[in-house]
C-alpha cells in the first residue's frame, strides 16, 4: 500500500485526532474516507454540471428503454 505525507498546523492536527476519537475512527481511516467521499461527492457534482450543460443546449432526452437496449440490458 503507497504511503502519502500531508503537513498539517498543530491545531489541524489536534482537530484531526480529535475528530478520529469522535467517529471511532483511526486518524488515518478518517482522512482516507472522508477526502475520498469528498471528492467523489466533488467529481460526481462536476460530471452533473457538464451533463446540464449539455442536455440544456437542446433538452433532449432519452427514454430508460432506450438507455437498457443500449447496453444489451433489455
Amino acid at each position: 500500500m503507497a504511503t502519502i505525507t500531508i503537513r498539517v498546523s498543530e491545531d489541524e492536527k489536534n482537530f484531526l485526532k480529535y475528530m478520529s476519537e469522535f467517529m471511532n475512527l483511526s486518524l488515518t481511516d478518517l482522512i482516507k474516507n472522508y477526502t475520498i467521499e469528498d471528492l467523489e461527492d466533488l467529481f460526481d457534482t462536476h460530471v452533473a454540471d457538464k451533463a446540464y450543460i449539455e442536455w440544456s443546449k437542446n433538452k433532449q432526452t432519452v427514454s430508460h428503454n432506450d438507455v437498457m437496449q443500449e447496453f444489451g440490458l433489455l
